[in-house]
């Protein structure tokens, strides 16, 4: 049977792997100069190849698709993918939060590794080379046509990713080749990205590490967490930011509000022991100096405005009613999102091909005969930590595994 694998990503190699692995004669199109372009960035360039869980670990941390997934994740999971690369002499580490990454710490080893896997079972590769259209009639694919010609194939295996890094050539197309053929496309948004903020007077470049921040839709809380988070000259980032944004990116931006409990670890009666322990020892300072004991220098002023507080007052006189205000301001900090930022800055793509008209078994169409999808071309998304490009390793194992 000859398969033909669009894209040369972390999807479009473990597809040309797994069918080549099935005896099938396969040929893999990158439109790039060189395969998996958007590997080497992930990861800062380290490649967060997976995150070492098994399957029922690992699911919970799909935000969408999670029930789609289930078969694939559990017919590969982690330890098979990392078995896989071991196998063909790229040495792992696990570090914090079971993520994976290549013993080198350079991402381009693991292209090199599954480009090595694929070669040894026979796996042509074309680049520089762009498909322009699925050949497909009654019901059922014949071939894919390109910008040099046209190819017969039996079965087509989209891997073109979605639309997050366009400059690694994630441009949409798959979505084109599906919607050519009559899929439905779920309407995309950036995943896993920085948040624009309204009116942030906080100073750049400010990290703060352990604070909690809670996003309400209406005031109804919809994910609550401790972790990271990152002042910028936009708004917010930093992984708290990250996993957040995948929660609410297909909710009407108007309608969430957000807020940063700054001292999580001591309660209401705990922060005002704290804040009438620092006024007596430095009763006679301003207030914005006292204040940086307990807060970084940039954020110091934003609070105590935010608490309606004023900094040059001296701490022996701040009254019952403003050291209330500055509490509730402590652990509960408002920022104001406005919008998330785009695609170029977006780890992954949420949306992508309708999960309903996909066998989950076989990442084969319901609607054209030996048309195949997967990786980020589906819709189907995850927080960080290595579970996206795992996800891009199940399926495209799943769409490779063509039985005769």
């Amino acid at each position: 049977m000859r398969v033909i694998v669009i894209g040369g990503g972390a999807s479009g190699l473990m597809a040309a792997y797994s069918a080549a692995y099935n005896a099938h004669e396969v040929l893999l199109i990158e439109k790039n100069e060189k395969l998996g372009k958007k590997i080497y960035i992930t990861g800062k360039g380290r490649c967060n190849v997976t995150n070492d869980c098994p399957p029922e670990d690992f699911l919970p941390h799909v935000v969408r698709g999670g029930k789609f997934l289930t078969g694939s994740i559990y017919t590969f999971p982690p330890e098979r993918l990392m078995a896989l690369l071991e196998e063909h002499d790229l040495s792992l580490k696990v570090e914090r939060g079971n993520r994976v990454f290549p013993m080198s710490d350079h991402a381009s080893d693991v292209t090199k590794t599954l480009e090595r896997a694929c070669r040894s079972l026979g796996v042509t590769f074309q680049l520089n080379e762009t498909v322009e259209r699925i050949v497909a009639s009654d019901g059922a694919v014949h071939g894919v046509k390109t910008n040099a010609g046209e190819y017969e194939c039996d079965v087509a295996i989209v891997a073109t990713g979605g639309v997050s890094y366009p400059a690694t050539g994630s441009t949409g197309d798959g979505y084109r080749f599906a919607k050519e053929v009559g899929h439905s496309i779920v309407p995309c948004v950036p995943s896993l990205v920085g948040l624009n903020l309204k009116g942030c007077s906080v100073q750049q470049g400010i990290s703060l590490k352990n604070v909690v921040l809670t996003a309400k839709r209406n005031g109804k809380v919809i994910r609550s967490e401790m972790g990271e988070l990152l002042f910028t000259h936009y708004g917010v980032s930093g992984p708290l930011v990250l996993t957040l944004s995948a929660e609410i990116n297909r909710l009407p931006i108007k309608e969430i509000s957000l807020e940063l409990d700054l001292k999580p670890a001591l309660d209401e009666n705990k922060l005002d022991a704290r804040l009438l322990r620092d006024f007596q020892e430095r009763k006679n300072e301003d207030l914005k100096n006292v204040m940086r004991g307990l807060l970084p220098a940039g954020l110091v002023l934003p609070v105590l405005q935010a608490a309606n507080v004023p900094a040059s007052k001296k701490a022996n006189s701040v009254t019952r009613e403003e050291r209330a205000s500055l509490i509730k301001t402590l652990k509960s900090y408002e920022l104001f999102p406005v919008s998330l930022r785009g695609f170029s800055e977006a780890v992954v793509t949420s949306g992508g091909v309708e999960l309903k008209e996909v066998d989950p078994k076989t990442m084969e169409s319901k609607l054209v005969k030996g048309l195949r999808f997967c990786g980020e071309v589906l819709d189907i998304d995850a927080l960080t930590g290595g579970f996206n490009l795992q996800i891009a390793f199940s399926t495209g194992f799943t769409a490779g595994n063509i039985k005769n």
